[in-house]
């Protein structure tokens, strides 16, 4: 999710800034960051506030040529929601109903008027999203969804996000990059992409979610999209084409879960998807509980079908080797001990290099 934000959020933010600044020499990003919102936001405002041009405005911290003006730093959270019942947003949408929100996402579901000091304020409550998995718990949405019955088509959402939020999956991740490299970090193998079977369960619980919204949720919710038809297209596709997935099991996974035909095309007139299933099943019936050595030939017998298809079948060797390359262990402990040889380690059983 962080890395999520970073490529999704930041790095474009940042290059539209960059692109302002380069063509016109400066740029002053309006902000509503407040001193209020964390004693972390607090301190790192005060630390940029030494390199202040004028009242509330400071320079950025990692963009050249970049101002903050921050017109609200000092505000409360009450003198925040008095402005905002004051006055009408730009967009249209009525602020009581923010309002309603944020007291419904507070713990004790109130947000009282404000007539002193001493009166606690609704404001403490933080929005996100709803998969966001960099705090332990969403409190927000549990208390939304506790306290609020029109809220409470939110479960599913609240149960997915909870399913991401586990402290170790690595039982659900390859011991592999995604590109096949062994990397080793603390005497471990780093665990970097899900496997077949955990990909094809998240996909499931989403895809149960949104049907479960969407046939009990309130009218507003009835065509609420979690995932997209173009993105379970191309998700179809990389499990199929790249990842060497010939089971073809999303449009399967979507029917059980939709309660409706997949959306979709097939993928490749080419390719015999029974005769496809009917390898599958045999090949399991072969490898037995050998599930590298089921992942290894499957790979394998992908490569030739797609290159026996073409004209040309330079390159086949090279993706072989690849297959064989990423496949060609018996499980995480041996391509551990290859790893450690390939870095020049000596192996903990035998205390010497091989």
């Amino acid at each position: 999710m962080q890395r999520s934000t970073e490529r999704l959020k930041i790095k474009p933010s940042n290059k539209f800034i960059l692109d302002v600044t380069n063509k016109f020499g400066q740029a002053i990003l309006v902000l509503g960051i407040r001193k209020a919102e964390s004693a972390v936001r607090r301190r790192t405002m005060e630390r940029h506030e030494k390199g202040r041009v004028r009242d509330r405005l400071s320079p950025h911290g990692s963009l050249p040529g970049s101002l903050v003006y921050s017109p609200v730093e000092a505000w409360t959270n009450d003198e925040v929601w008095m402005a905002l019942m004051q006055y009408e947003n730009p967009w249209g949408h009525s602020n009581k109903d923010l309002l309603a929100m944020y007291r419904g996402a507070s713990a004790d579901s109130e947000c009282p008027l404000v007539v002193d000091t001493s009166t606690p304020s609704c404001g403490d409550s933080r929005m996100g999203c709803w998969t966001c998995t960099m705090v332990d718990q969403d409190k927000s949405l549990q208390a939304m969804v506790t306290n609020d019955e029109e809220l409470d088509w939110m479960r599913p959402l609240l149960a997915l996000r909870d399913a991401l939020d586990i402290e170790d999956d690595r039982h659900l991740r390859d011991f592999r990059r995604m590109n096949g490299k062994l990397t080793i970090h603390r005497d471990r193998l780093v665990h970097s992409p899900y496997t077949q079977a955990a990909r094809e369960d998240w996909l499931r619980r989403l895809l149960t979610a949104q049907t479960t919204i969407r046939r009990r949720g309130p009218d507003y919710v009835r065509d609420i999209t979690l995932i997209t038809d173009d993105e379970l297209h191309l998700i179809r596709r990389i499990w199929v084409f790249q990842k060497h997935e010939v089971e073809d099991n999303l449009p399967t996974i979507y029917e059980e879960a939709a309660g409706e035909p997949f959306p979709g095309r097939p993928l490749d007139e080419t390719i015999a998807f029974n005769a496809a299933q009917n390898m599958i099943e045999t090949l399991r019936e072969v490898c037995g509980d050998d599930e590298e050595e089921f992942l290894r030939v499957r790979a394998l017998l992908e490569v030739e079908r797609i290159y026996n298809s073409s004209t040309r079948r330079a390159g086949l060797y090279d993706a072989l080797e690849k297959v064989l390359m990423k496949h060609g262990f018996e499980d995480e402990e041996d391509a551990l001990t290859f790893a450690r040889f390939r870095r020049g380690e000596p192996d903990k059983e035998q205390g010497a290099l091989f």
